[in-house]
């Protein structure tokens, strides 16, 4: 692993945030996310690990390019650590990018949280993306797990009861409770019909799932606009096929026969946080 790290101490304390191309996220959902993060809140790379070790290059391929220059050059799935401070309270963030490993995972989640440690991190917040029965049209669900019982108070999050096979998310979150770190799990429901990425739509949820989990305004760029597009287009492919068009409008049915319309007070208090937290993005408001 290559590495540097900047040892000034966060009185505020550190989260990690990683999510992982692959079976852990459909449409890359998860995995634009975290993108999304490094890009707007200015995040540098501070360490890499070496795939090596870690990946089966006739599954996750390297891709040949060229660069500004010209040079042909090649780029392994490589997973990459950052970190940056938040714009308003200035807590630090860890976040984490990569492809999920072919092999090792124990080894591999142990060097990830190595560098984890030495940031101080107390939090572990774990992406996710899955196909499901879900209709575009209407809000992608999400679902915030946490391990602890004071977590899942503050944040609004469920206790897990998934029993099955897991990805990378689930070991990284299992071997971090073991050294003392606190976890959140976020995963997105894409329509399993639609599940070619990008899926802004799935992105737009998580991050706006973030912005409630550490308090802090994320600027989303175009990416509404992304999400909206997103949705006319799959409206477009739906009227063309009258079999996905009926589809998609049973769906609909299910969802809102299944879920009372969310004007409850919990829901009009957190639509009403977001928009504070956007509103004022200085310490002393705009």
């Amino acid at each position: 692993m290559s590495e540097t790290w900047d040892e000034t101490d966060d009185d505020l304390g550190t989260v990690l945030v990683a999510a992982f191309e692959g079976w852990n996220d459909a449409g890359n959902a998860a995995s634009a996310a975290v993108a999304h993060l490094h890009a707007t809140w200015d995040a540098v790379d501070v360490a890499e690990i070496d795939p090596e070790d870690y990946h089966d290059f006739q599954v996750n391929r390297p891709v040949v390019s060229t660069d500004d220059d010209g040079r042909r050059v090649i780029t392994w799935p490589t997973t990459t650590i950052s970190t940056t401070r938040t714009p308003v309270a200035g807590r630090r963030v860890v976040l984490v990018r990569g492809v999920e490993p072919s092999m090792r995972w124990r080894s591999y989640c142990r060097e990830l949280l190595d560098v984890a440690e030495r940031y101080e991190v107390t939090t572990v917040v774990t992406l996710g993306a899955l196909l499901a029965d879900v209709p575009h049209t209407r809000p992608i669900p999400l679902t915030a797990t946490a391990d602890t019982s004071a977590l899942r108070a503050s944040l609004d999050a469920e206790e897990s009861t998934y029993e099955g096979p897991t990805g990378i998310v689930g070991v990284l979150q299992h071997l971090a409770g073991e050294r003392g770190m606190q976890s959140v799990s976020l995963w997105a429901a894409v329509p399993h019909y639609v599940a070619h990425p990008p899926s802004p739509k799935a992105t737009l949820a998580i991050l706006t799932r973030i912005e409630e989990l550490l308090g802090e305004p994320v600027p989303l760029g175009e990416l509404p606009d992304d999400a909206e597009a997103w949705q006319h287009g799959v409206d477009e492919l739906a009227a063309e096929d009258e079999e996905i068009a009926e589809y998609v409008h049973q769906l609909e049915e299910a969802k809102d026969t299944a879920e009372l319309p969310e004007a409850s007070g919990d829901a009009i208090a957190r639509e009403f946080e977001r928009y504070l937290r956007r509103r004022d993005r200085g310490p002393g408001g705009s």
